[in-house]
Parts: structure tokens; C-alpha cells; sequence
């Protein structure tokens, strides 16, 4: 069957079109993404103003047209810590469903950290033994420890790439004092759960999801590009230079885009800490994170042919 799954996550709403059924890996057939930064359109209330309530239900119209397009016959929506943490989630959810016909399911950071390290466990196999599953989104860090497809032990943290720009390093330039106090806190939030995933045990393999880990691996990392790894030593090195680049000088990077490179130095900043604190030498880059962990688990539940 056809399935499209529709991410309104913190920096983009996207939907991807697989063509997939049980026992089979999906294949992606079609991709439709709008960059909206939600994390960037609260208001002095912590809420969702109506320019980005309206914004987000034209986007999501526009993905659910994209999808009838490409005849697909299930839609599979969920949105992300931008939404889930708005001070008026509910009211924008009806307004969504309103206006687009779409129940807008919202996932819990722990439920997102679970969806992932399921997604990753298939792409790598049992072989890839203990993983430790790292995922910087625009709002949030997931972190997801286990052996088998559902972790040990799962964390989501408030430290996306799009949500600390926004509080902390607005500035082409940002101040180093700011950067400094920025990574003490990012330090700070990683440190209070690391002690509960050590506990459970050391991963043979760490693996690194989303778009900030793929865009720091495209210029920082080592291997083909389908097989990238990131590795700390390289992180330290460049996280200085980041800081002390524009946004412009940032996005001729390679792989960098415009849109994410004001972005880049927080989620570097989160990248360093994460691998250091845990205690990471090199993590894998996986192309599969969230969105194919909801496919994943939507196929789990279909009749096998």
C-alpha cells in the first residue's frame, strides 16, 4: 500500500509517501516539505499566535493535496514538541482539525525517542548489538538506550537546535558569553539523565539521526556519504569556527542549507555535549529516524499478504 506520513515537527511540516507493506522495507516515493519553524512563532505566552495557526493548517492542507496526488491511501499525521509544548496546544488543535478535517495526533518525547530507535534498529539490524540513539530535533533531544526494538530506557530534553537559537543566539554573531552560557545549559540538562541510561549499560554502537547530525557529518564527518560517521574529536574542533561564522558563512558549508544554518551552531553545541557527556568517541549517521518509525510501526499492525 501507499502510506504518507505527515511530521509537523518544530522546524518543517513534511510529508513522505512510501510505498511499503509488511516485511518489506518502505521505499520512499514522493517527499513534500514546507520550512514553518514553529519553534520561532510562539508568542509572549508561550502559545501559537493565529498567523501561525493559519500558516500551519494552509501547509497541512497543501501536504494532505500533495498526498491525494500521489495516491495515497492512508495518512498518518503527528506533530511534535513545538505543538505538544505550546501553552495553547488544545485550541490550536481544534483549529487545525477545523480547518483541515485532520486529528492531529501529538506525540510525547518519549514516545518520538521510541519511534526513532525503533526506525534505527531496523535499519541496522540485531547485529548492530546495544545501541545508544542520539536525535536533535528543532525543539528537542531525544535519547533512546537497548538491545531489542523497543529501548531499555528513553529520554526526551528541551534542547532543540530551533528552540535554543531562539532564546539564546538571535545575533549574526552571537556574543561568546552567550554561546558559553548556552552550552553550560545544554551541559547542564544532558548531565541530569546521563547517570540513568549508564546504569543500564554501555552501547556497542552509537548512532546519530536528523538533520542536524546529517548536516554536521556532511562537513565534519568521515566516510561515503551514505555511511557517515561523526566523530567527537571533530565536533570540538568545529564547533569555535561555528561560532564564529554568520549564518551566510555557515550555509556555504557543505550540506548546510540556508534555512537551518542560523541553527547550526546550537545544534553543534548540543551534538558535543550529548557525545561527551555520554562518553561517545564516533557515532554512525542513520537515515531513517522518526517518520519511519511511525511507518514501521503502522506496518506492524497490517495482515501479513
Amino acid at each position: 500500500m501507499r502510506l504518507g506520513v505527515l511530521d509537523v515537527g518544530s522546524n518543517t511540516v513534511h510529508l513522505l509517501v512510501v510505498d511499503a507493506h509488511p516485511g518489506a522495507r518502505p521505499l520512499p516515493a514522493h517527499s513534500h516539505k514546507a520550512e514553518l519553524r514553529l519553534a520561532e512563532l510562539l508568542d509572549g505566552s508561550g502559545g501559537i499566535g493565529a498567523e501561525g495557526v493559519e500558516r500551519l493548517a494552509q501547509v497541512i492542507r497543501e501536504a494532505l493535496e500533495a498526498a491525494e496526488d500521489k495516491g495515497v491511501e492512508e495518512v498518518l499525521p503527528f506533530a511534535t514538541s513545538a505543538v505538544r509544548e505550546a501553552a495553547n496546544a488544545d485550541a490550536v488543535l481544534a483549529r487545525i482539525r477545523e480547518e483541515t478535517g485532520v486529528a492531529l495526533p501529538v506525540l510525547s518525547g518519549e514516545a518520538e525517542a521510541r519511534l526513532t530507535f525503533l526506525a534505527v534498529r531496523r535499519w541496522f539490524g540485531w547485529s548492530a548489538g546495544r545501541l545508544l540513539v542520539l536525535d536533535i530535533g528543532g525543539g528537542s533531544l531525544e535519547i533512546a538506550y537497548g538491545m531489542d526494538e523497543d529501548p531499555d530506557i528513553a529520554a526526551s530534553l528541551p534542547l532543540g537546535a530551533g528552540r535554543l537559537t531562539a532564546g539564546r543566539l538571535l545575533d549574526e554573531l552571537p556574543d561568546p558569553e552567550d554561546v558559553r552560557a548556552l552550552r553550560r545549559r545544554i551541559r547542564t540538562e544532558i548531565a541530569r539523565v546521563v547517570g540513568g541510561f549508564t546504569r543500564v549499560g554501555s552501547p556497542d554502537r552509537t548512532v546519530a539521526t536528523s538533520k542536524t547530525f546529517k548536516q554536521l557529518a556532511r562537513f565534519a564527518g568521515e566516510g561515503p556519504r551514505d555511511r557517515r560517521t561523526l566523530s567527537r574529536k571533530a565536533l570540538n574542533e568545529w564547533v569555535p569556527r561555528l561560532a564564529a561564522m554568520t549564518p551566510q558563512q555557515r550555509a556555504a558549508l557543505p550540506g548546510v542549507s540556508a534555512g537551518r544554518a542560523p541553527q547550526l551552531l546550537a545544534g553543534a553545541l548540543v551534538a558535543e555535549a550529548a557525545m561527551d557527556l555520554f562518553g561517545v568517541d564516533e557515532a554512525e549517521v542513520c537515515p531513517w529516524a522518526l517518520r519511519e518509525g511511525v511507518i514501521l510501526r503502522r506496518l506492524d499492525h497490517l495482515p501479513a499478504a
